[in-house]
């Protein structure tokens, strides 16, 4: 299968990253094409017939989001692009902003004018603070050139966009978070309804998107949501981009077809080229840290015995008893030497470092879980630890303010469902354990009594 090229059609061409050459290989027409010839109710029926889903990870259909957004008579409206990519294994809008800056500026002013929006923000991860200047001058480079600012290609559409670095905090990638970050305020998800589509960003109506998803909106106006709705499968249509790291031969950021198998992902030279040193694949993480792992048996096919590809549908197939998700396309490749303990304590670490601390059942059950979680690994375990481990994850799980508290119960129940067998090996050889991980001296050092 040739991989399609829609957002990353030429991200190889030198000096893409500056307006001119990126006018010179047909930037700017998706603004030309929606500000000419579309009203902005047309522009997002065009996104609904796209079928375009959320590219962060949620995956709800964006046309149908944007229509969801209140129209106050004189009250202001904005979009809000989220920029805060920091799901662990996830590195595909980095790329987009750092190399082809202009298609996200793109996306965003035909995506305004669809929302009625007069004032864009992009808010970035504070990591990634060398891609905020290189944004800031891609900005400046489209107004100078008057796709920003007043009277864009006077038809009377006003717009402002800014860049606003975060700091770091992995919570702020939830949009209610990142709307408080945005004001100023700590960044605490709120509780909703009211969601940010009717109360949102200064108390006024907000659209909060992806990178990608934003990005995905020029080839969608380009060539008409019908033509984009024919790629792909089923509700997964157009492209995907997909950050592949772990255990691969060729990690790196590609753009696929969602009919895809994730075995022709995983082995074939045109993405991965398959495990290094001949290992055998063990398991895989398909969406980002957040996401269910899957062994290699449930990963290449479904319990069904049908082929698993790489799209939202299939990838979900199952549930989570014997499915994942598509997530935000991080595909973490795990090979027969890795430890699925040391990673679920390694992801147990990070969600308990990056709760905010509203909820209880996050707040300390993270905490818990992490816990329990390096005592496995370092020999210092109990069996009833693993059914603790159980009982927690479930307590935790749909009982947040947002999504924090799922993103780290999932793994953990995950990697407890499918390989339990490892989780009791820990357990039954605590002398081995120590000895294997004479390299992690200072996680001996932190062991809590559990």
């Amino acid at each position: 299968m040739a991989s399609i090229k829609l957002l990353l059609a030429n991200d190889k061409v030198e000096g893409i990253r500056y307006y001119e050459t990126y006018r010179k290989h047909g930037g700017y027409t998706a603004v030309e094409k929606a500000l000419n010839t579309l009203s902005p109710d047309e522009v997002t029926e065009e996104v609904k017939k796209s079928g375009l889903r959320g590219r962060g990870g949620a995956g709800f259909p964006t046309g149908m989001k944007w229509s969801f957004l209140a129209k106050p008579e004189g009250i202001s409206r904005y979009l809000v692009c989220n920029a805060d990519e920091s799901e662990p294994g996830t590195f595909k809008d980095r790329y987009l902003m750092e190399f082809i800056p202009h298609l996200l500026i793109e996306g965003m002013i035909v995506s305004s004018y669809a929302l009625g929006a007069n004032t864009s923000y992009i808010y970035i991860r504070g990591e990634y603070a060398w891609i905020v200047d290189i944004l800031e001058q891609a900005i400046a480079e489209a107004k100078q050139n008057g796709f920003l600012g007043k009277n864009i290609l006077g038809k009377g559409y006003d717009l402002e966009m800014y860049v606003q670095r975060g700091a770091g905090a992995y919570i702020c990638g939830e949009e209610t978070a990142l709307i408080e970050s945005l004001e100023g305020k700590r960044g605490n998800p709120r509780i909703k309804p009211p969601f940010p589509a009717v109360k949102g960003l200064w108390g006024c109506p907000t659209v909060v998107n992806n990178v990608e998803t934003l990005a995905a909106v020029v080839p969608i106006i380009n060539m008409s949501g019908d033509e984009y709705a024919k790629i792909g499968i089923g509700r997964s249509t157009g492209s995907k981009l997909i950050s592949a790291c772990g255990n691969n031969n060729k990690p790196g950021i590609y753009e696929i077809d969602m009919t895809c198998s994730v075995e022709e992902f995983i082995y074939s030279d045109e993405y991965c080229g398959g495990i290094p040193n001949g290992k055998k694949l063990k398991a895989c993480i398909p969406g980002g840290s957040s996401v269910p792992i899957l062994p290699a048996n449930l990963l290449l096919k479904t319990a069904k015995g049908e082929t698993r590809y790489m799209n939202y549908e299939s990838l979900s197939d199952g549930g989570f008893e014997s499915g994942s998700m598509m997530g935000s396309g991080g595909f973490i490749v795990l090979d027969e030497d890795q430890c699925i303990v040391r990673h679920t304590m390694t992801l147990a670490r990070f969600y308990n470092h990056e709760s905010c601390g509203q909820c209880s059942p996050c707040r300390e059950g993270t905490g818990w879980m992490y816990k329990i979680l390096k005592n496995i690994e370092n020999g210092h375990g109990k069996m009833s630890d693993i059914d603790l481990l159980w009982d927690i994850q479930r307590k935790i799980e749909g009982n947040t303010i947002c999504p924090l508290g799922d993103a780290a119960a999932w793994p953990v129940a995950a990697a407890i469902r499918h390989f339990r067998d490892e989780f009791e090996w820990h357990v039954t050889n605590p002398e081995e354990c120590l000895t294997r991980n004479f390299g992690l001296a200072h996680y001996a050092n932190e062991l809590t009594t559990v």
